[in-house]
């Protein structure tokens, strides 16, 4: 039986939509609609994403065909993968020292040829073994195109777990940590505020760490993505922002309020901004485009730099600090990956729990003790 209004559609003359295009065939409709498929998800990813999964690419299909002279086909094999760790982490030797202890080296096992090749075709940076992160990043873009080409992919086979697995921990060992930010806290963004003047650069200075601080700690691209009509304003003091484009595809809407509100209004009033981007370049008096992702980074180092704060400060210390600062102030983590946007518990994690340790009971329990027997 058919459902209802099915034979409308046998009855409906086509009229004159039968002659308005050339009528597609299977093949010609599943090329075109993939094409337009893939169009649509390039436009959506970030240009930073983009470039990334392409440079891992081209590193991935230059080593295989200098290592097995063959292109790059997927699938690859696990003994593929392997020889990718292998090659680039290299062969790690525990050396004992005497009294229990032990010192790792690792034996450098890519040929010298490959090695050198990869350097001069501009596909690595210099010579040597990759950092761990490196390596997992490399292997995260490989396994994104195994799921791409419809297959599954081998770095999830559990050999190739356990293999990376104990890598980390031995680049860990070896000294080698996850490069991060330094976290721009409370008491460090106060410090940077107080840099800001009332200049026009002041003003945008301090409304573009009032504002990537206080509604989640805003990556880098999200400030600078900021449109005027972005913002829905529910009175002088309160806003709701949602995102244009995020990393995790998080379109809630982030609240500006207090502080952050006014520096805001502030910036945008001095700056005669009532749409388009919200941070722009500033000369003097004169305001320009928008400022960059990276320009963004810079007006954090910069104002980082003049409160005299020490560490390695950039755009993502904005967003560092906000969830550690989370964590200080017992934030509950839910409540925290609403503001931040974060889709996976581990990431906020790591930020989140060096907050909640520093205020711990725990981490006081020798003054604690003190205190008890002195009672």
């Amino acid at each position: 039986m058919s459902s209802p209004g099915f034979e409308v559609i046998h009855r409906e003359a086509p009229g004159p939509l039968a002659t308005a295009t050339a009528p597609l065939s299977s093949p010609d409709l599943a090329r075109r609609t993939q094409a337009a498929a893939d169009a649509i998800l390039r436009a959506a990813t970030p240009a930073a994403t983009v470039t990334s999964y392409q440079s891992a690419l081209r590193y991935l299909c230059a080593w295989a065909e200098l290592r097995f002279g063959t292109a790059l086909s997927l699938p690859v094999s696990v003994a593929w993968v392997q020889q990718f760790v292998i090659d680039h982490f290299g062969e790690p030797e525990r050396v004992a020292e005497g009294s229990g202890r032990s010192t790792i080296t690792v034996n450098w096992t890519m040929p010298q040829a490959v090695d050198e090749t990869l350097v001069q075709g501009g596909f690595k940076a210099r010579p040597g073994r990759l950092k761990m992160a490196t390596i997992d990043h490399r292997l995260a873009v490989l396994s994104w195109a195994h799921r791409e080409h419809g297959d599954a992919s081998p770095t999830q086979d559990p050999a190739i777990r356990r293999l990376l697995s104990s890598c980390r921990k031995l680049a860990r060992e070896m000294g080698e940590a996850p490069k991060t930010k330094t976290a721009a806290i409370q008491e460090q963004l106060d410090a940077m505020l107080a840099t800001c003047d009332d200049s026009l650069e002041g003003l945008r200075d301090r409304a573009l760490l009032l504002f990537g601080w206080t509604s989640g700690g805003r990556r880098r691209s999200e400030i600078a993505l900021a449109h005027v009509e972005d913002v829905e304003w529910l009175d002088d003091a309160h806003g709701l922002f949602r995102m244009r484009q995020s990393k995790s595809g998080d379109d809630a809407p982030k609240p500006i309020k207090g502080e952050a509100a006014t520096a805001l209004r502030t910036w945008l009033k001095a700056a005669n901004i009532t749409e388009g981007p919200i941070f722009r370049r500033v000369w003097g008096p004169t305001v320009g485009k928008a400022l960059s992702p990276h320009a963004v980074s810079a007006i954090v180092q910069r104002r980082a730099s003049a409160a005299g704060l020490k560490g390695d400060f950039a755009g993502h210390s904005l967003r560092r600090g906000f969830v550690t600062e989370a964590g200080l102030s017992h934030v509950p983590i839910a409540q925290t990956m609403e503001m931040t946007g974060h889709r996976q518990v581990k990431t906020v994690l790591r930020y989140h729990q060096v907050g909640e340790i520093v205020r711990s009971e725990g981490s006081d329990l020798l003054e604690r003790s003190r205190k008890r027997r002195q009672e």
